[in-house]
């Protein structure tokens, strides 16, 4: 039977480490160093912006230094999103296969975020997709992700919103019309709500994490098993980290991640070690 590896590794208090780690472990599964994986994590006050984003375009920035939270760049695209402890996310990296070769995009999208579905399904709700990347419930959304396969093997990650914070959301996040209008997302993109709230009741960390193993499992027909970071993605993401996402020119700056040759260099060299 198939198996699938469940980490439940965080740095809360440091969200430009918890995102070297999804780099990282993203990397090295593609690599063939590690099984396939599903990692659970928080932050504890974050605004994440895509790869392709400004923060200044996404973010206020002087209220989001004004209430202490951080600014950080993930390595996916998509748009930006604020962490709390209230808000869960999950992020998968299977091998590569002839499904997801043949339609990476259709395989990301439309096949490996179903567990999330799945998850959310066993909570006690009826979620559906939007606009590709969204979770909705009704016409509200719960979750948004984000997916990569830019190292021949799929990766996917996202973010429930379990009992954030949406006042603050609100405050920090930009929204324009404009870039609505241009395109053609539907307003429930904007329009969030939070599970504790579609369910009218609190909705524990161990009850999401347990829907969420359980829902990837039932998706990819595997039997889940928890384990610690494997020395060589604790290494890789302090690797990134130090090089690059620490950095204010990754961060806020918008510089290309091939400009961050020195990570690239030493992450090479892991990954020929580990072999």
């Amino acid at each position: 039977m198939r198996r699938l590896r469940v980490l439940l590794y965080e740095a809360p208090e440091n969200p430009y480490m918890n995102l070297a780690f999804e780099e990282a472990f993203a990397r090295l599964r593609a690599a063939g160093i590690i099984p396939d994986t599903l990692r659970i994590w928080r932050n504890r006050r974050a605004v994440i912006i895509g790869y392709f984003q400004r923060a200044e375009e996404e973010v206020h920035l002087d209220e989001a230094r004004r209430l202490g939270v951080a600014v950080a760049r993930r390595f996916t695209g998509g748009g930006a999103v604020y962490h709390d402890l209230g808000n869960i996310n999950y992020a998968i990296a299977l091998g590569p296969s002839p499904e997801s070769t043949r339609d990476p995009i259709g395989y990301l999208y439309n096949y490996l975020v179903r567990g999330a579905l799945n998850a959310l399904r066993i909570l006690g709700l009826n979620p559906h997709l939007e606009n590709i990347n969204d979770i909705a419930v009704g016409d509200h959304k719960v979750s948004g992700v984000a997916a990569s396969y830019r190292w021949n093997a799929p990766f996917l990650h996202g973010a429930l919103l379990v009992s954030t914070d949406l006042k603050v959301l609100s405050s920090i996040l930009k929204v324009s019309k404009k870039k609505l209008e241009d395109k053609r997302v539907s307003s429930v993109k904007y329009r969030v709500t939070l599970i504790k709230e579609l369910l009218g009741r609190p909705v524990s960390y161990s009850e999401v994490v347990e829907a969420l193993v359980r829902g990837y499992g039932e998706l990819l027909g595997a039997e889940a098993y928890y384990d610690l970071p494997w020395p060589e993605e604790l290494e890789a993401a302090r690797i990134l980290y130090e090089h690059k996402y620490r950095l204010e020119e990754w961060n806020l700056r918008r510089t290309p991640a091939y400009r961050f040759r020195e990570a690239e260099r030493l992450f090479s060299e892991l990954v020929a070690g580990a072999r």
